[in-house]
């Protein structure tokens, strides 16, 4: 017996401090393009990406927020109505870097706050500009134990590394979530 294809559409905020590469990786996954140059994000900007999965049509809202505190009072906002969130962080061995890991939590804690408890994953990205054997994974992986996050993964949205990956973990985790309820 063949079931009529459903349609699942879910919305997908990508959040992490300003120049992390937050749109790099949606405008990868999505389009499979890497723009070189930084170009800020203001406020909010989204994209649409569809999928399917298992005959069935997922639409997909990426929402980009600005990660630069002048969006702070945009964010309620922005937030509401996601499903899941992506937190960027940057690898690079600067003060974004080390900054970027440190303020995870207060994303997450940001958008737990208007959205309720809802899937995270970490991208650590721009692994292109780093030696990638001298990262030390484990407080990210302490991170996501902790907090009981989907995962992480180590990101590039110029090399692609990672990029798939990560978004598809979030989407499949959504379908599933979702397909058996009675809509």
């Amino acid at each position: 017996m063949t079931e009529l294809a459903r349609e699942f559409g879910f919305k997908i905020t990508v959040i992490g401090d300003g120049g992390v590469g937050k749109t790099s990786l949606i405008q990868k996954f999505t389009n499979e393009t890497f723009t070189k140059d930084y170009i800020k994000t203001i406020g909010a900007q989204f994209s649409v990406y569809d999928k399917e999965i298992e005959g069935d049509k997922v639409k997909l809202l990426f929402w980009d927020i600005a990660g630069q505190d002048d969006f702070n009072f945009l964010r309620p906002a922005f937030f509401k109505d996601s499903r899941a969130a992506i937190v960027v962080c940057s690898l690079e061995y600067n003060k974004l870097g080390e900054d970027s890991f440190k303020h995870i939590q207060n994303w997450v804690k940001d958008i737990f706050s208007y959205c309720g408890v809802i899937p995270v994953v970490i991208c650590a990205n721009k692994v292109d500009l780093v030696d990638e054997k001298k990262i030390d994974t484990t407080k990210c992986a302490e991170l996501v134990k902790e907090n009981n996050f989907l995962g992480y993964f180590i990101t590039s949205a110029k090399t692609g590394q990672g990029v798939v990956e990560a978004f598809n973990s979030i989407i499949e985790n959504l379908y599933l979530k979702y397909k058996d309820l009675k809509v």
